[in-house]
């Protein structure tokens, strides 16, 4: 494993309940601000085997990219579930429930 995708799935393991970080705000905190498209690729890959809370996990737009009906139905729920107010088009209240950590890169 990469130290960036070490740094990654800690990142997203900190993310507490009823709040969400963007991809691109996790590339940049585990070392590489370009790297949103790896973030996404570390979720896709490693969500399971490492328990990741994936759908805490938005675009900057503050919207659920996913594109597949069922999973982003499920990311809905789930962040319903954890009191984050999504609407109909996926999209959320950013500036409310973005959580901004102090990384140590540990």
């Amino acid at each position: 494993m990469t130290p960036f995708t070490k740094q990654v799935i800690g990142i997203i393991k900190g993310i507490p309940e009823g709040r969400v970080m963007t991809y691109g705000q996790i590339a940049e905190l585990a070392g590489s601000r370009r790297a949103a498209r790896q973030v996404v690729r570390i979720l896709h890959s490693s969500s399971k085997k490492h328990g990741l809370p994936w759908h805490r996990v938005v675009n900057a737009k503050g919207e659920i990219a996913i594109q597949n009906d069922e999973s982003r139905f499920m990311q809905t729920v789930l962040l319903q579930n954890e009191g984050v107010e999504v609407d109909e088009e996926g999209r959320l209240d950013l500036a409310s429930v973005q959580f901004h950590p102090d990384w140590n890169g540990e």
